[in-house]
This record gives C-alpha cells, structure tokens and sequence, in this order.
C-alpha cells in the first residue's frame, strides 16, 4: 500500500474559514447526527481521568508500590491518566504551548511555506487521511519529527518565531526522558522485565514525534469536531493541553468524560501498540475532541512511538493457553500507513488492520 504524494482535494485551512467570519460552517465539516457531539446528561459522564503523582516513583518502597499500582490501574482500565511531578519543566511546557500560539496567528503565507502532504505529514496541515469527499475535522495541525535523527528534518521545523526550534529541542528532550520512565513503569506492572517494552520498541532508537493541534473558534460546534473518535496508532502519547479551553474526551461506560487538566500535568494515554505488546491487558481507548465557537485551543501531543520497522506482537510471556494471542505481527510502518491512508476511524483500524495473520 503506497501513501499518495498529494491530497484528493485543494485544502482549505480552518483558520481561514474562521478569521473570515462565518456563521455557519461548510458541509464538508458537517458530521452525520450520530457522530455529532452532543451537550447532554445522556452522553455527557461528570468524572475525570485519574491523577497520579510520579514523585512516588522514587520515594520509597511504600510509595513507589503505590504509584505503580495507581499506573497500572489507569493503564488497564481508563487508557488515559494524568501525570504530575513529572520532571518536565513547567516554565518549559508554558513556553512550548505559547510559542506555538504564537506560530499559528503568524501571516498565513509564512505558515503556507511549510504545507505538508500525506507521503510523510511533517509541516503544516488541515486534514488527516486522503479519502476523497471524507467529512473534514474542523482543525489545523502541524506535525514534524524528533526521532530517529534520521528523520529529523531541521528545515521543516519553523523558522519563526525564532526561539521555536530551541524551545522545542529542550521540551523533546525531557518529554522522551519521561517515556522512558514510564515504559519502565508499565514493564514492571506486567510482571516483565523493567526493559522489556523500551526494548520492544527499539531500545534507544524509538520514534518520538510532535502533533501540535490548533482548533479555531467555530460558528456552530455542536455539528462538528476538532478531531473525530479514534484511539491512537503509537505507543504513548503525551498530551499538553490547553488548560484554559477544555475540549478533550475520553470514551467510557458509553459516554464522553470532558478531561478536566491539571496545573502543568501532562494528559497520558496508551496507544495501540502497547495494548498489542501487552496483549489488551493495557487498553487504547477512543477519544475526540470538541470545538467552543467563543475560543481557540491549541495542544501539544507527542508520540513516544516504537521504531518503525520493528515486528510488534503479544509479548510471548503474556500468552498462556487461557489468554492466546490477540494479534498478529505487523511493523509500525505498516499500521501507521493503514492509518494514514484511512485516517481517524474510532477503534476498527485496531481490529482490521491486524485480524489477518502475515
């Protein structure tokens, strides 16, 4: 399966359609009814994603038993968790947020420069998949590479502001030190080595990678989304969100729970990969995000990912006659460009893309 060069249609950038002030948006962002997010007590859970503290990591035995067993609680039955005293810095993650504010209300042609394509996603976007006439989500993007080296194009990474390129440098840096320690958290929880999952993904030659999400004010966000249901392809994502504007959800008991962000933590959920590698006993977990027609939001997701060309499979000590493998073997490479190709499509990529044995 080859990735088109180009996509199916002109794109149109959402914040223009914002910035221009209409009222209604256009039919192509429309989503059916049933896919609609809904402002309701039928759909709408009053709970949060639990909290944990990683300062217990390394505070004892006590402590530590604790914030692992808090870990693999999140891991096994939300997905999704918040994590503080993380060891990023919060000066650090502010600046990394406004920085990128800062990028997307820059002239449209200085952002124009660096449009991207379905072949590798790296620069600036407005849609994700290349399925001609696919009801568009109602926000723009701009996704680059960190790791491996060898995919890190410098020329891709903005050139403006100027102190975007160092700022995003030292934020990689410590958010990919974080992976690593929670790898090594959920390898233990499994009863594995505390290495098994880094190795899994390659050791030190992992894939990390940065989406930064802008989501313009929109006219009418009960018919639309800024990013329709899925579960993510990767590993592990690290979100930093916009604490001011929720918009968020996570699926659960067959509703939506609104995230509510804590003071600088980070927004952890477990991707596809690892619910593989463990073989379901960590989930992914479906989530979307809605749009407010009275303030942008903007937020910094980043994919601690296996390397690409590596077989991901159950680990062979998680398969027991009772519990046989739930899928087959298949590279990163190979699901991401299932997922590209298709783009957001709840969960189904996890089960059709692996249900045939290679």
């Amino acid at each position: 399966m080859n990735c088109p060069r180009d996509w199916p249609e002109p794109i149109i950038r959402v914040q223009s359609l914002s910035d221009s002030g209409i009222k209604a948006i256009p039919d192509r962002y429309v989503k059916p009814p049933s896919a609609r997010p809904a402002f309701d007590s039928t759909t709408s859970i009053d709970a949060n994603i639990p909290i944990i503290d990683l300062g217990g990591l390394n505070s004892g035995d006590n402590l530590e038993s604790t914030t692992l067993n808090k870990i693999y609680e999140a891991c096994s039955e939300w997905g999704f968790f918040q994590v503080v005293n993380h060891g990023v810095s919060p000066e650090l993650m502010d600046q990394a947020r406004e920085i990128w504010r800062e990028f997307f209300h820059q002239p449209m042609e200085v952002k124009q420069a660096y449009g991207n394509s379905p072949n590798t996603y790296e620069g600036y976007g407005s849609r994700l998949g290349v399925e001609k006439g696919a009801i568009l989500d109602w926000s723009d993007y701009y996704f680059l590479h960190y790791l491996p080296c060898s995919l890190r194009d410098c020329n891709k990474w903005p050139a403006l502001p100027t102190p975007l390129r160092e700022v995003i440098d030292h934020y990689s840096k410590q958010v990919v030190k974080l992976g690593g320690v929670l790898l090594k958290a959920l390898s233990i929880n499994l009863g594995l080595k505390e290495n098994f999952l880094q190795n899994a993904f390659g050791g030190d030659d992992i894939g990390a990678c940065l989406r930064v999400n802008f989501y313009p004010k929109c006219p009418q966000p009960d018919l639309t989304l800024g990013l329709s249901p899925h579960s993510d392809p990767g590993g592990m994502t690290f979100l930093l969100p916009d604490h001011n504007v929720p918009g968020l959800q996570v699926s659960k008991n067959g509703g939506w729970i609104t995230v509510k962000p804590a003071p600088h933590a980070f927004i952890v959920n477990i991707g596809d990969q690892i619910q593989v590698l463990s073989n379901a006993i960590y989930k992914s977990v479906e989530h979307r995000v809605i749009v407010n027609s009275n303030q942008e939001r903007l937020s910094l997701a980043y994919f601690y990912n296996p390397k690409s060309d590596l077989l991901i499979q159950p680990a062979k000590e998680l398969v027991t006659s009772n519990r046989p493998a739930l899928y087959s073997a298949m590279t990163f490479d190979e699901y991401r460009l299932y997922i590209r190709t298709k783009g957001p499509k709840g969960k189904s990529q996890l089960g059709e893309s692996l249900k045939s044995p290679r």
